[in-house]
């Protein structure tokens, strides 16, 4: 076979490690919010700040699926296996750059923004005697909680939906 050589079972199980450790660093994300939901204060901003480091380190795995995801595939358009026409290809490629848009431009600006709203309520102590209500930062969180949640569970069907064209192939 032309995609047996060494070459292309090293970009294949680089591809495949960046995708276990850089999205499954990820992918249960929403689990580590409710924790730090039950745990107020500063043990929940340290759930959330062990959390945020995961997930950045996670990030750089997950660009390495990319890079080598491509590695593979234009190592086997040279060996005549497949195009970048190949409908699960140009697929797989569009969905991981609109993942990588929404992670950029919707979820990573919120979960810091909520990083920064729990810092300012913890460092501005108990609210005062007889104060009315919830702090200002508690209704923002609680909007960006809804984005952060809604861009993280489209994140992961669109996981699933990459691994499925993957394992499919259509058009090939």
């Amino acid at each position: 076979m032309l995609l047996n050589t060494g070459l292309y079972k090293l970009l294949l199980v680089a591809h495949i490690f960046c995708a276990i450790v850089g999205f499954g660093s990820t992918y249960l994300n929403a689990i580590y919010g409710a924790e730090i939901r039950k745990r107020r204060g500063p043990e929940g901003y340290a759930v959330y700040q062990a959390n945020f480091r995961v997930s950045e380190i996670g990030q750089l795995f997950i660009y390495g699926v990319f890079v080598f995801g491509l590695g593979l595939a234009f190592y086997a358009r040279d060996k005549g296996a497949l195009t970048f026409g190949t409908t699960w290809v140009w697929l797989a490629i569009v969905l991981y750059l609109v993942g990588i848009s929404v992670s950029h431009g919707v979820l990573v600006p919120s979960v810091r923004r909520m990083g920064k709203l729990m810092k300012e309520m913890i460092d501005a102590g108990p609210p005062p005697a007889g104060a009315a209500g919830p702090p200002p930062q508690a209704a923002q969180m609680a909007a960006l909680g809804q984005r952060v949640a809604a861009s993280g569970a489209f994140l992961n069907v669109l996981i699933v939906a990459v691994l499925v064209l993957m394992v499919w192939r259509p058009g090939q």
